[in-house]
């Protein structure tokens, strides 16, 4: 494709060409690849999903009820009924429901296990043992919460932790996705995307918040949360040569038996 292009240059359309081309790859980058990395979020459990595009639409919400009755510092110029009051409003309120809604989430099987494909009954499931993210662990509070809580620790899903980050992106830079279609808008003198919702504009109107939020959850799952895959690194095991796997079966004996999961063989 990008071949094609360049053969197809034409003088005096150099700039139409090229306007086009990065117009093209733009919308690819902001449809698209959302679309993949939200539906790769998806493979990763329900809960990846449903705890982000709800913190951002919480954030959505309560930013504009707090602007609409407290507002009265501007926010940014591109936005013009963006208040600072909002912003923050908005932020403390995300982070509470996002805490809450992990705290809710995590106790369903259904919303925390990956979605995995089963050969034997040709579908996809989601059933599993909980990971230690989805299981009640115990913390011990600072000396400050003691006194006030009166009481030693807490019990929190680990998950609970994570979705404080989720809602901290989703409240402080997930409006600058709408903050970018309110530009788009202008540069275009359009005021919806679409008027597919009466009063509300098109769908884009209605996700824009959403453009930042897909990317985020992918590479905080990808950096923080996912590790080795068994089956995976079992596939791969399975395409070496025999002498390459018996290698590595020996080297994992050893390490098992240093670490006292197997006993040593004796020699007869």
């Amino acid at each position: 494709g990008f071949c094609m292009f360049v053969l197809s240059l034409v003088k005096k359309h150099y700039r139409l060409q090229f306007y086009m081309f990065a117009w093209t790859h733009v919308t690819l980058l902001i449809t698209v690849t959302q679309s993949h990395l939200v539906i790769q979020n998806l493979f990763e459990g329900m809960i990846w999903f449903l705890v982000p595009i709800s913190s951002v639409i919480c954030n959505d919400i309560t930013a504009y009820l707090f602007g609409f009755f407290f507002g009265r510092t501007p926010l940014i110029k591109l936005s013009p009924k963006k208040t600072w009051e909002g912003f923050i409003g908005g932020f403390f309120s995300t982070v509470v429901f996002g805490f809450i809604a992990a705290y809710v989430l995590s106790k369903y099987q259904y919303f925390v296990c990956p979605v995995e494909y089963r050969s034997d009954i040709n579908s996809f499931v989601t059933e599993c043992e909980p990971s230690e993210l989805f299981q009640l662990q115990s913390y011990s509070l600072p000396p400050s919460l003691k006194a006030v809580l009166r009481q030693e620790a807490v019990s929190l899903y680990p998950f609970q932790i994570h979705s404080i980050a989720l809602s901290t992106f989703a409240s402080l830079i997930g409006p600058f996705g709408g903050f970018f279609a309110s530009g788009f808008k202008r540069a275009f003198k359009i005021k919806d995307f679409a008027n597919t919702i009466p009063g509300h504009g098109g769908i884009m109107d209605r996700f824009d918040c959403q453009y930042l939020m897909a990317t985020f959850v992918h590479v905080y799952i990808t950096s923080f949360i996912r590790g080795p895959n068994p089956s995976k690194v079992l596939q791969q095991l399975l395409v070496l040569q025999p002498e390459q796997q018996l290698n590595i079966y020996k080297t994992l004996k050893i390490h098992l038996i240093e670490k006292g999961i197997l006993q040593p063989t004796l020699k007869v």
